[in-house]
């Protein structure tokens, strides 16, 4: 009978250590402006700041007439109304986050045409009907923020322009240099209200435009202090890497991240921030990729490749109070978010929440199924996996791993079967709308198992890893 397969670990704690910033944890992502405003959104993200700590929040459209920033008065001048853009900002600050501010889409009354985008909350993609007015609008926001909050803390914010010019959420034409002359009102506007704002772009999918639109700034003398883009696991190579191979879903964030940082450094501003203001493994609705254990490992192994190649990354998103093709229909549909409609954590959630306990040095040499991180107290924290393609099933894996200390060590695991509500949803019969019964179970079989503390034996611990499984191993000096 085969064995499974061996990975042996050997962990020297003072092996040449170098800096290990939490980037993929100090920013989330969410739907629209609006939805900050409902009790469960705040809930979830409470949850998730539990649990990492998060600064940043980005979400789409604090410019939609739900909001009823923008209107003009018979003359055609504008009028400003900020109350729902103040209980936004305001709640935000109150659960301890700050806006990562995505100024987009355009008002109704500003724009040069109503036709809207798909998704169900109609937000109008279209250019303005005079970029003049858009500037007015945009250096109208920042002083209004900057006289309710305060330069003090309106500079610790980040100002993107737009979302997504390269694809359908912009209607420019040509699509770059029209995003650019949006940008270009913008991000003088933002300057004019306070020269310390932080501004950037080009917000693309696809890690698209980078090089273009740094050239184009330096160039035209631009304001330009990170630039930001999205890429996604199953983003074709074509469109990200203007390639024809096959790269897959493990390695595509990665692959992009390496791209841009290579246009940055070759660019006139080497030294600007990279931020990746969207990433998840798949930009489709999946049930067997958001929903299941599969995140745990791919979480993983995308922290491990992406090392050093970003500020910030932005998981998409935080919450399934999420409405892009409409009112949820059921808990478990593939949906973006670390938390499911009713509460009920995913796995990704409590990889976060394991991952978060990684230490701010890495040391030891590349692996390619494992993290191994120092914490500033001394103690080593591993993180191991054992990765597959989603809904594919695969060996369990066998890791030996070496340590150089300690009589036992402290190690949860996150498997298929434990920290995840997937199966026992499955075994209900997949209801739609769970009762509370039913939710109040599903949050329970959802809970990260508690952790286990293994003896050290000969100066190792064996673990047997099922299929997309992560594991972490906490020793203390």
């Amino acid at each position: 009978m085969p064995t499974a397969p061996i990975d042996v670990i050997r962990v020297d704690a003072n092996a040449l250590a170098t800096p290990f910033p939490h980037f993929w944890e100090q920013m989330f992502g969410s739907g629209h402006a609006n939805l900050s405003m409902r009790q469960s959104w705040r809930d979830d993200a409470r949850k998730v700041k539990g649990i990492v700590d998060f600064r940043y929040v980005r979400f789409h459209d604090i410019f939609h007439d739900e909001n009823g920033v923008y209107e003009e008065d018979a003359s055609g001048n504008p009028v400003f109304n900020w109350s729902y853009v103040d209980q936004i900002y305001d709640g935000l600050l109150d659960i301890g986050l700050r806006p990562f501010v995505e100024m987009s889409f355009m008002p109704a009354k500003l724009a040069s045409s109503q036709k809207p985008h798909v998704f169900w909350y109609k937000p109008i993609p279209n250019p303005p009907t005079a970029y003049g007015k858009w500037a007015v609008l945009i250096e109208a926001f920042a002083r209004h923020l900057l006289e309710r909050y305060g330069a003090e803390e309106v500079r610790h914010w980040y100002f993107e322009v737009w979302n997504e010019p390269n694809i359908d959420f912009w209607t420019g034409v040509p699509a770059q240099a029209t995003y650019f002359e949006l940008y270009d009102a913008a991000a003088r506007a933002i300057k004019l209200a306070d020269p310390w704002l932080r501004v950037g772009g080009p917000a693309t999918a696809q890690a698209a435009w980078v090089g273009d639109f740094i050239r184009h700034c330096t160039g035209a003398g631009v304001p330009i202090d990170f630039v930001s883009m999205h890429v996604y696991g199953n983003d074709s190579a074509e469109n990200v890497l203007m390639t024809h191979e096959k790269v897959p879903i493990s390695d595509m964030v990665s692959r992009a991240a390496k791209k841009v940082a290579d246009e940055v450094k070759a660019s006139p501003r080497p030294d600007l921030p990279i931020i990746f203001s969207e990433y998840n493994a798949t930009y489709t609705t999946d049930v067997n990729i958001t929903d299941s254990p599969f995140m745990g490992p791919w979480l993983a192994n995308n922290i491990r490749l992406c090392d050093g190649l970003t500020s910030m990354m932005s998981y998409w998103a935080f919450s399934d109070v999420f409405d892009e093709e409409g009112v949820v229909k059921t808990p478990f549909y593939g949906g973006y978010g670390l938390i499911a409609v009713g509460g009920i954590p995913k796995p990704a959630f409590n990889a976060m929440a394991m991952l978060h306990r990684l230490g701010d040095q890495r040391i030891s040499p590349e692996l390619e199924r494992a993290l191994v991180t120092k914490r500033t107290d001394g103690a080593v924290v591993i993180a191991l996996w054992n990765y597959a393609d989603p809904g594919a099933s695969g060996e369990p894996r066998d890791f030996e791993v070496h340590l150089p200390f300690g009589r036992s060590a402290d190690v949860t695991v996150l498997t298929p079967d434990q920290g995840s509500a997937l199966t026992l949803w499955r075994q209900m019969g997949e209801p739609a709308f769970p009762s509370r019964e039913q939710q109040q179970a599903l949050r329970e079989a959802a809970a990260l198992p508690a952790t286990q503390s293994l003896p050290i034996v000969g100066g190792k611990v064996l673990l047997t890893l099922p299929v997309h499984t992560l594991a972490l191993i906490e020793v203390e000096p």
